[in-house]
């Protein structure tokens, strides 16, 4: 079993479940709308307990938008090197795993999508620098692999493009209702295309 599949195996912990229901809450409602208790029902346990695993609303805020962005330049790091060991370093394969592994986040983490849009000016300093540091390292992982599968395309751009596909990915919380949708898997690779034709274009 791979790491990632690992990973969607095992069972949440407490502090796990804490930060998944905090996400969902200050999402819909915004920080300030959602209170410990609130968040304290939301998995089974008292407000007052909750300060047994943090110390706040804002250390939950902090683990959730400096950890999603660890999370995505480990897992892109990962893939790259996963991929690259197993296909033997196609720069098609690595892009369309880097591709692949966003969109699950995409469209299985949307109110850390919208919880970051929101509310990243809310944390402090170093915690906020600390996002941005990894989110620029997350975009250079991009940008290595899309030079290589279109070395006509200059660094600026490249970049650029991997902004704008970032963009088209991360505008899930904002489509239309749920059920609206085409199903995940048809969701996903809808998604996938977009994002090559972007990148595609770019390089034309």
């Amino acid at each position: 079993m791979s790491t990632h599949a690992a990973a969607r195996v095992a069972a949440p912990t407490r502090r796990e479940q804490i930060l998944r229901e905090a996400a969902r809450l200050f999402a819909e409602r915004g920080f300030h709308g959602v209170g410990v208790d609130e968040i304290g029902a939301a998995v089974g346990i008292s407000g007052p307990g909750l300060y047994r695993h943090f110390p706040g609303k804002d250390a939950m805020l902090a683990e959730l938008l400096v950890g999603i962005s660890e999370r995505l330049l480990a897992g892109g790091r990962l893939r790259v090197t996963e991929d690259d060991a197993a296909r033997g370093g196609s720069p098609e394969a690595l892009l369309d795993a880097l591709i692949e592994g966003h969109i699950d986040f995409a469209l299985d983490d949307r109110p850390l999508i919208t919880l970051h849009d929101r509310e990243l000016d809310r944390l402090r300093e170093t915690d906020r620098k600390r996002v941005r540091q990894l989110q620029r390292q997350y975009v250079e992982v991009w940008v290595e692999v899309v030079r290589a599968l279109y070395p006509s395309l200059a660094e600026s751009e490249a970049r650029v493009t991997v902004h704008a596909v970032f963009g088209l990915l991360n505008s899930t919380p904002h489509l239309t209702r749920p059920e609206a949708l085409p199903d995940r898997a048809a969701t996903a690779a809808l998604l996938h295309r977009l994002a090559r034709g972007a990148f595609a274009a770019a390089a034309s």
